[in-house]
Order: structure tokens, then sequence, then C-alpha cells
């Protein structure tokens, strides 16, 4: 048996699968077909590097799922480097959208925590590709891929506090800004451990039960053109450059996880409630 293929992502959720780019002579402009083709490398980025792990593909593998040339891939991206951490943006930016629309809405404050968990955890459950790649095989791309997971935990953090302070401000004042980084980085060591191991981190017995929603299991250094053919080295940077249906939920051959991050939000909920209060 040859090597089993990564899984797919859950079209809709953090990118959307295109439609096949018809062949021969079509009407669609090439700004269509390169936002197209760079929708669906950026998919493939993030499915190899949560199926196979960052030193697992390269720029080839990366064409080779996505159905583009290599030419096109430099037209859109310097490196593999760059193909992941745009997709990577991507998700922080789809985070930040869902969390402003779920955690808003809340009448205190305790809903407003529960509306950020419920959709943290909720976009981590509904694309488990995404989340494995992004939450746990990120972090081996090193200090960039670190120092952007801090400005995304900050950002994160920084949004949170200031809901608190402009829709409850007769709630007393907020705890400092290092306490809500804090709760961020614990929310997101959580659903990491969880996605890694597949079983439940809070120490409660019965904190990963629950009825699961959606979403199954799953999850580079740079890939360098040196000016052979179809050669890439994963460990260097370049300065230059079967469609899953929507809603279709990837399911997991290496990585079964089998935890429902739902069910952890209640017990997060109150634990991260208390961490982000000022003492009186």
């Amino acid at each position: 048996m040859g090597p089993s293929m990564p899984d797919r992502i859950a079209s809709g959720v953090v990118f959307t699968t295109p439609p096949s780019l018809p062949r021969g002579r079509h009407e669609l402009t090439r700004e269509q077909v390169s936002t197209a083709q760079r929708e669906k490398m950026l998919i493939a980025a993030t499915e190899l590097l949560a199926g196979e792990g960052y030193r697992g593909f390269g720029v080839r593998e990366i064409c080779a799922r996505a159905a583009v040339s290599r030419a096109a891939f430099y037209e859109s991206f310097a490196d593999k480097d760059a193909c992941v951490y745009a997709a990577y943006d991507r998700f922080i930016e789809v985070f930040l959208a869902r969390l402003a629309a779920d955690a808003g809405t809340a009448r205190d404050w305790a809903g407003v925590v529960g509306g950020f968990v419920t959709a943290y955890l909720g976009t981590l459950e509904w694309d488990r590709v995404a989340a494995r790649a992004f939450q746990v095989e990120m972090d081996a791309l090193g200090r960039p891929a670190r120092q952007r997971r801090r400005q995304a935990v900050e950002r994160l953090a920084g949004f949170i506090r200031d809901l608190r302070e402009q829709q409850f401000p007769g709630d007393g004042p907020a705890a400092p800004l290092s306490a809500f980084v804090g709760a961020i980085y614990a929310l997101r060591q959580i659903a990491s451990d969880a996605l890694d191991s597949g079983s439940s981190t809070t120490g409660s017995s019965d904190s990963a039960t629950g009825n699961s929603t959606t979403g199954n299991s799953t999850t580079g250094n740079s890939t360098t053109r040196n000016g052979t053919s179809g050669s890439d080295d994963r460990n260097g940077g370049d300065p230059r450059g079967n469609d899953a249906a929507p809603d279709d939920r990837a399911t997991g051959s290496d990585h079964q996880d089998t935890t429902d991050l739902l069910a952890l939000a209640p017990e997060l909920t109150i634990w991260l409630t208390r961490m982000v209060e000022e003492p009186r």
C-alpha cells in the first residue's frame, strides 16, 4: 500500500474549494483564474501541513495537490513558507470574524466569554484539518511562526478586552491585557492538546464527552527553487516565488481526533471568565 493521502479541509469554514477550472478556451478572466488557483494552493498547503507535517512536503507537492503549475505557484508566493503563512493569516481572519459575530451579541460578561469560547472551539471543530495545521503543526516553522502566533493571540486578547470595556463598563475595571493574553494562550493550548492527543486535557473526567456537532479529524522550512528541474529543498528559503464538496467533513487516516472540542466549552468558559476578572 502506498502512503495515505492527507485529509481534506471542510469547504466553507476557513477556505472554500473553488470549482474545477474549465479546460481549453473559456471566458474566465486571468484574475479569476489566478484567484481560484491561489485558493487551491492555500487549501493544498493546509492539508499537507496537517497531514504530513511541515517538513513532509514542498512546493512540488503543493502544486500537485492543487493541480497548478510551479509557474502559477511562484506568481502568487515567493516560497512554501509564504504560502503557509498566507493560509495561516486567513485562518486568523476567519477566527476574528466569527468571534466578533458570536461573542458580541451576549447580554452579560459570562455570555461574552461563553460566545468567544464556543466560536473558537466551533471553528476548530468544523474544520479539523485547518485546526490541526495551524494549532498543532504550525509551530514547526520556527521563530517567524511563533511571532505570528503571538501577534494573533494579542489580537484575540485585545478584541475580547475591548469588548468587555465597550459593552459592560459598569462591571468594574477589566483585568490587564496580560491576563487576557494568558487566557487566550491557555485556551489555545488546551484546544491544541486535544487536537493532538484526541483526548480532553482539562482534568475533568467528563469534559470530553458530549454530542459532536460536526467535524472529524486532522492536520513546513521553505522550499528552494535551485534551477535544477523538479528539485525541492525543503529546508531552505527562496526569495522569489478531487475538490472537497461544501460541508464535506474530513475523515482521518493517520490522525484520529476523537475529542468533541465543543464539549470543552462550558468548563473552559467558567475558568476563563474567572481568569480575566479583576480581583475585587
